[in-house]
């Protein structure tokens, strides 16, 4: 180790660096991608769980606990092998002909992520006092219109912490895409180790580029609650 000839220059410019920054893209797309569709999905889940309409609160509840219960890399590969028995014909012939491995990576975090922010949006539902709902209704709100004006934007803003985490987490476990051959950063990480034979240099890149998509994600939600914080107060 201490005769290891440490070269920073093989990762800040060249091919080597233009693979890191390609590796980068990509992750920034599957995480916000990612981001965006599993916080839909996982308000969906999250509705149909607290259903009043047992079948569709059961239907909730197996999902829920099928894709929690089950580690994230199993379900990257059974959407990579096993989406053709899932999906129709037509959406599989225009997956491959576009990036199927990017598709299977996608859906895999977005349902995976999904669960666990649903689970946190219910509790935060939960939280509401239910005199609200029961005003919301008294007042000729149906159920779902009640949700979606009175009781989910409050339980969103309680939720925003545990939200971060799964944000962040989504952003960190788009590393495992690498496994199913999505030429995300961590991929192009291992591709310039295979080249150079300088993994030190290439994984700590990586390293401190995942930091700093976690520190930006962090601050831009510190962001958003400080500006949420003034508008109450000023109400």
């Amino acid at each position: 180790m201490l005769s290891y000839q440490f070269d920073w220059s093989i990762i800040l410019s060249g091919k080597y660096f233009e693979w890191l920054l390609s590796g980068l893209k990509v992750t920034l797309q599957l995480s916000l991608a990612g981001i965006i569709l599993s916080f839909l999905l996982g308000l969906i889940v999250a509705v149909m769980r607290m259903s009043h309409f047992s079948p569709i609160r059961w239907a909730a509840w197996a999902f829920l606990e099928f894709t929690r219960n089950t580690p994230l890399l199993v379900q990257i590969f059974f959407w990579y092998f096993g989406s053709y028995k899932f999906l129709p014909t037509a959406v599989n012939d225009w997956l491959n002909a576009q990036s199927f491995e990017f598709a299977a990576a996608l859906i895999a975090l977005t349902i995976y992520t999904s669960a666990f922010i649903a689970e946190d949006i219910r509790s935060g539902v939960l939280s509401i006092p239910k005199e609200q709902m029961e005003a919301a209704r008294s007042a000729g709100f149906s159920y779902l219109r009640s949700m979606q004006y009175i009781i989910l934007p409050q339980a969103v803003r309680i939720t925003v912490p545990p939200l971060v985490n799964q944000f962040l987490n989504l952003a960190k476990n788009s590393s495992l895409a690498m496994t199913i051959g999505v030429m995300e950063l961590t991929y192009q990480a291992r591709q310039v180790e295979s080249y150079t034979f300088k993994g030190f240099e290439a994984f700590t890149a990586a390293t401190v580029v995942y930091l700093a998509i976690s520190i930006i994600i962090t601050f831009l939600v510190h962001q958003y609650n400080e500006r949420v914080l003034k508008l109450h107060k000023a109400a």
